[in-house]
């Protein structure tokens, strides 16, 4: 991937700066990756990453919070992503019994169905994303970006 190429610039961009635009366009190239594989499945990635915490429950309820705080991406509306997984049939939302302010959600059993589809999916387009990269390369790329 050229920054240069793809900004459509011939002027040099400071080593800084081409840095950070490199990783916010790998970043952009990783989610439409995602995006198009779950298209089909009219899931999101934020919906999938809600139902792969659900799954990691191993059928303990979680409730806003956990959801909130295990989140790949932070900046979704959690309540939002979790009505949509409901009218999917996807999730199951109850009112903790022991709380009542407390909101418990579980997935459902074709929820987990989806789930094993669709890890399938993923794998391959992860492996599509990193197919140039060798296992080395991967070890040195996560060393560097654990430095954030």
């Amino acid at each position: 991937m050229n920054v240069e190429q793809i900004l459509k610039t011939e002027k040099p961009i400071a080593l800084e700066s081409r840095s950070l635009i490199h990783l916010i366009l790998v970043c952009n190239k990783v989610n439409e990756q995602y995006a198009s594989a779950l298209k089909e499945y009219e899931i999101s990635l934020q919906q999938f990453n809600v139902l792969r915490i659900l799954r990691g429950q191993k059928g303990k309820a979680a409730n806003l919070q956990t959801l909130n705080e295990r989140m790949v991406s932070r900046q979704s509306n959690t309540t939002r992503l979790v009505d949509k997984l409901l009218v999917k049939g996807l999730v199951n939302r109850e009112v903790c019994p022991s709380n009542r302010r407390k909101i418990e959600i579980t997935i459902t059993k074709e929820g987990k169905e989806l789930l094993l589809e669709l890890d399938r999916i993923i794998k391959n387009t992860e492996q599509d994303l990193l197919a140039d990269f060798s296992k080395d390369d991967l070890v040195h790329l996560n060393t560097l970006l654990d430095k954030f």
